[in-house]
């Protein structure tokens, strides 16, 4: 640990001192922060991709009792250098390819701290946060080629805003006495629709939703894991008939399991001829809209009801900062709003209340100004340059993709979309005498992480498991994408005799 630095007689004779800082003293700590900043990002390629926080370390933060008295800041700074910092989650490494977890992008990284400096409640009011996140939603608005009418707020996550688009949904279906009277206004079961690789956290919705997952059908999907549209028309014509309220279809813009992108354009068009809402879970897949890849399939995606994207997926914003987007803002405001009619704002921007308040679009009340450091990236890279990274991204998956085939002794799943890759060791001899491919998988996964040299995370599908790489990483080169297979084969050659 450092020397403390002597304490001022400000800070000595009046303990209510250590809250106000000079100039110089923000300054001094500001400065080494930035430099635990820098060292930090800069020195992740030399270092393992991830480190297990060690047990004494965990036993002490698990069993400390809360500091009475305060401690100098070096010194809180040191304890992080040496105790925090060595143990990160391991996404800034440019070999690391698990789940949806990219590295933060610096300006997002100067974005956060001076949205924290400001600390404004962005739930409404006449003040520059405000006016940042609305321009943040209109450039997302015209990304995804959602109409001027369109409302939406910025979000913990994925999660947040699937639950604030199935509440649209079940409040544009019931109206108002859902609001009430709840369920209990409804005789009819309200049913929702999605496929078995839809994300957990939509089932978390309808349960919170009070419709139960139950009533959250599970509509078949093609060997590509693309919900059928066929399946979907069949199973909404078998809910009316045995009288249960079909509200809304999850469909997915890029599975964060493989990649898949269900067929939009077919499902908006079930959803049409059924008068159902169309939710688009773009969370992961949405920014490849931005690619010549994926454009024109993601381009669909504009005729959905709601949309959720997450900023902090491939737009490699720091956590957290989701999105979403519902395609009639009057709807959305109608399901959340408890301004009395009274206190409503008109659009006018004149005087405290200016614009109509986020928080009558959604549950939070306090929220926290976000934009500024998706505000920050985006005008650092512009779309440009994302579209250059994410096409980067998308080309290494690809690269990946190739180099497991040549190899073989890898099985691949196909078709590899967008830029996840899911494989499995499965050399032929193994598999001819009987070996437990999964299993081997298993031990293979964990000694790779534990490793520290690469780091992968798995799947299963078809009841089989899979190593999986996202690669949402503009720091990730070819180099490292090609060590990949080599480090599988290498590690399997220690575990198997």
């Amino acid at each position: 640990m450092s020397q403390s630095r002597p304490k001022s007689s400000r800070e000595s004779d009046d303990p209510s001192g250590r809250w106000e800082w000079s100039a110089e003293e923000i300054r001094r700590i500001g400065y080494r922060v930035v430099d635990l900043i820098a060292t930090h990002l800069t020195s992740l390629p030399d270092r393992p991709v991830f480190r297990p926080f060690p047990a004494q370390l965990a036993s002490k933060y698990l069993s400390s009792t809360p500091p009475e008295l305060g401690q100098d800041a070096d010194d809180i700074l040191e304890t992080f250098a040496q105790e925090i910092e060595p143990y990160p989650f391991g996404n800034g490494h440019p070999r690391f390819y698990g789940w949806v977890n990219s590295p933060p992008v610096v300006m997002g990284i100067f974005g956060e701290a001076l949205a924290a400096a400001m600390n404004p409640s962005c739930a409404g009011g006449n003040h520059a946060p405000v006016y940042v996140e609305r321009e943040v939603i209109n450039w997302f608005r015209q990304i995804l080629g959602f109409p001027p009418g369109c409302m939406g707020l910025l979000v913990s996550g994925g999660s947040m805003a699937a639950l604030t688009a199935l509440a649209a949904a079940r409040h544009h279906h019931c109206g108002d006495d859902i609001r009430t009277r709840g369920l209990q206004a409804e005789a009819a079961r309200l049913t929702f629709y999605r496929t078995a690789e839809a994300h957990s956290c939509h089932q978390k919705a309808i349960e919170l939703l009070g419709v139960g997952s139950e009533n959250l059908r599970r509509v078949a999907h093609d060997s590509c894991l693309r919900m059928s549209p066929e399946a979907l028309d069949s199973a909404i014509r078998a809910d009316r008939a045995r009288g249960s309220k079909p509200i809304a279809v999850i469909a997915s813009a890029g599975t964060v399991n493989t990649g898949a992108i269900d067929p939009l354009d077919k499902l908006a068009e079930v959803c049409a001829r059924h008068q159902l809402w169309l939710h688009v879970d773009a969370a992961y897949g949405g920014p490849a809209i931005l690619s010549e890849t994926y454009g024109k399939e993601l381009s669909a995606i504009s005729r959905a009801d709601s949309i959720a994207l997450d900023p902090h997926k491939w737009f490699y914003v720091p956590v957290e900062a989701g999105l979403v987007l519902v395609r009639n803002g009057a709807t959305l405001r109608a399901a959340f709003s408890l301004v009395p009619p009274y206190l409503q704002t008109d659009g006018k921007t004149e005087g405290v209340a200016g614009l109509p308040w986020f928080s009558e679009y959604g549950f939070q009340q306090t929220r926290a100004f976000r934009a500024l450091k998706i505000w920050m990236a985006l005008h650092y890279h512009g779309l440009s340059g994302y579209r250059r990274s994410i096409e980067r991204d998308i080309a290494l998956a690809e690269r990946l993709t190739r180099a497991l085939k040549t190899s073989g002794r890898f099985e691949v799943f196909e078709p590899q979309q967008l830029s996840i890759v899911c494989f499995r060791y499965a050399p032929s001899e193994l598999a001819q005498r009987g070996g437990d491919l999964d299993a081997l998988n298993r031990a293979l996964l964990e000694r790779v992480q534990l490793e520290g040299k690469a780091f992968l995370s798995s799947t299963v599908i078809a009841d089989k498991f899979w190593l999986r790489a996202c690669i949402v990483n503009p720091r990730a080169r070819d180099q490292d994408i090609d060590m990949v297979p080599e480090l599988i084969l290498e590690t399997a050659q220690s575990l198997i005799p």
